[in-house]
């Protein structure tokens, strides 16, 4: 997907280019920076030298050493002093620089730490709305795939009040779905017939017919069964693969239209790769991943009834079983249909991400 939050060792990633938390000198130092020159050996610190160092919001580009990638872009984040002085501007110019350096020497894949969060004491949160709100900008006008690195989860911060608005919202979901599955148990329960050890004395009689436990109850309105089903069924198999309903594809592409968005606006919109698009305008019968069906019902701001819909063409259903899910609910409920932000919450919860 365009933007994608992971959890791993930026010096592992297998990308075109990894971002360098550095200090001005650009000659290395502790956190990111070091870890990034100890796995890149001698040849990244000898081409850094000849840089003449950098100033904070800026970035410079070299070649990688010994790492996977083919670039090092090092960016010179601010000192936290507060917030009044300039750092939100200087940490946007960081990941702005950077982006036009790796679209420069034509990158496609980019790979991030959150830039001062560190050592700088950038408050994570804050820190972690500025990379987000800033590459997604940029990814709006540019084709790249960039990931956001985190290495470990005291690295990472959402926001104490959405974190914890989420955590209820879920626990609120959950306690209703396992209520609801007590409630049923105990109802069968009640109402299940008493065991005899007596054979026979429940026993069908012969020849009568079978009696299944899910038969409509004598309450319910008989006219809804008076007229023979089987009129309205299929007579052959040719007549029943002729009365298939509207595709998952053929849904989203109306949809579109009828929004007035172009296709370009509504895959960028949901996180979703242009190729992965492609794919789903050419082929009509195309059965996306739920989390990609659930990031065009955000890109669209469905309701939660039309959510449903859309998800039901591609044979899916919200459950509050799950906590992927809830979360998705939880926005989408809130009015909050912007996908970074909700891919922000399904990583803190340790689920799948919206997207290709």
């Amino acid at each position: 997907m365009p933007l994608s939050i992971v959890r791993n060792d930026i010096t592992k990633m297998n990308v075109d280019a990894i971002v360098n938390a550095a200090n001005e000198s650009l000659l290395g130092g502790g956190g990111v920076d070091g870890c990034i020159h100890r796995a890149a050996g001698p040849k990244l610190l000898a081409e850094c030298r000849t840089l003449g160092g950098c100033e904070t919001g800026q970035a410079k580009i070299t070649g990688a050493g010994d790492l996977l990638c083919k670039y090092v872009i090092h960016a010179v984040g601010p000192v936290w002093y507060g917030g009044n002085d300039g750092e939100r501007e200087l940490l946007v110019s960081c990941y702005e620089k950077s982006l036009l350096l790796a679209w420069e020497h034509h990158c496609e894949t980019v790979a991030f730490p959150l830039i001062s969060s560190g050592v700088y004491g950038y408050p994570k949160d804050k820190a972690l709305r500025v990379a987000v709100d800033t590459v997604a900008a940029f990814l709006s006008d540019h084709e790249m795939t960039v990931y956001l690195v985190i290495f470990d989860r005291a690295s990472y911060d959402i926001g104490g009040k959405l974190f914890s608005d989420i955590a209820e919202y879920i626990d609120d979901r959950y306690a209703e779905e396992h209520a609801d599955a007590r409630s049923v148990r105990m109802t069968r329960a009640e109402n299940a017939p008493a065991k005899h050890t007596v054979r026979g004395l429940f026993s069908p009689k012969k020849n009568a017919p079978s009696v299944r436990e899910d038969r409509v109850s004598e309450d319910t309105a008989p006219d809804s069964y008076a007229m023979p089903l089987c009129n309205a069924l299929p007579q052959s198999l040719d007549e029943a693969l002729a009365q298939i309903d509207e595709s998952f594809s053929e849904m989203l592409l109306r949809k579109i239209d009828e929004r007035g968005m172009t296709d370009a606006a509504c895959y960028k919109k949901a996180n979703i790769d242009r190729k992965l698009f492609s794919k789903v305008r050419c082929d009509r019968l195309y059965r996306p991943s739920k989390q990609t069906a659930l990031a065009f019902a955000v890109a669209l701001e469905l309701s939660l009834d039309e959510t449903r819909e859309l998800l039901s063409k591609a044979g899916y259903a919200l459950s509050h079983s799950s906590k992927f899910d809830i979360i998705i609910e939880y926005f989408i409920a809130h009015g909050n249909y912007n996908v970074f932000e909700i891919n922000e919450a399904l990583f803190a919860f340790d689920q799948c991400l919206l997207g290709a």
